[in-house]
């Protein structure tokens, strides 16, 4: 329990699918996991940096009955142990099940900040002090609303993205990139969000 005046964690609140992992469209078999380059050592950097690293994703395909709860949690434990063999911990994962075509609205779907909502709650996080990485708008949206940096990355469907980005997404090569941009932007080095 945090006492009055602890200072709450900032965190890296990091889409899955095209920005930890590669994206495989419905992925249920975990021997399709295979990290994106750069993934685990900018995730690395941001930890030893204090940001607890933290997975939020949209799982539509629950909804659509190409995978179940079980398939989604082996495709996840497979990555969190590619992510630990090259030292990063995963404080928690949270994913949405649901598709507004199938199972109707919800709050957790992203854009939606349900799910961050919930994260920040549940571990003490600092929303304003932290970042959102991932390879779609909606995946950073909560920035807006929350505080923190959104930082879009050009893997998976960043690159179709990257030209919607609007002016408050750093818009970044991949995961590596994304930690040196944030991490300087800590240690006041870049005032310029990257662009193009």
């Amino acid at each position: 329990m945090r006492g009055p005046g602890t200072r709450r964690r900032p965190a890296a609140f990091v889409d899955r699918d095209g920005t930890v992992i590669h994206e495989r469209e419905y992925l249920a078999d975990p021997d399709g996991v295979e990290l994106v380059p750069g993934a685990a050592e900018g995730l690395r950097a941001l930890q030893d940096a204090g940001y607890a690293v933290v997975i939020v994703s949209n799982q539509s395909g629950i909804a659509r009955g190409y995978y179940d709860e079980a398939q989604y949690r082996r495709v996840q434990q497979r990555m969190e142990q590619e992510l630990a063999a090259a030292g990063v911990s995963v404080l928690d994962r949270y994913h949405c099940p649901h598709h507004p075509d199938f199972t109707g609205p919800c709050e957790c779907r992203k854009p939606a900040p349900g799910l961050f909502l919930r994260a920040i709650r549940e571990h003490g996080l600092d929303p304003a002090a932290s970042v959102w990485v991932g390879d779609r708008i909606r995946d950073v949206e909560a920035a807006r609303s929350l505080g923190g940096m959104a930082v879009l990355v050009r893997t998976g469907y960043g690159r179709q993205e990257a030209s919607r980005a609007p002016d408050w997404v750093a818009v970044v090569d991949d995961l590596k990139e994304a930690a040196t941009w944030v991490l300087g932007r800590a240690e006041g080095v870049d005032s310029l969000r990257p662009r193009g």
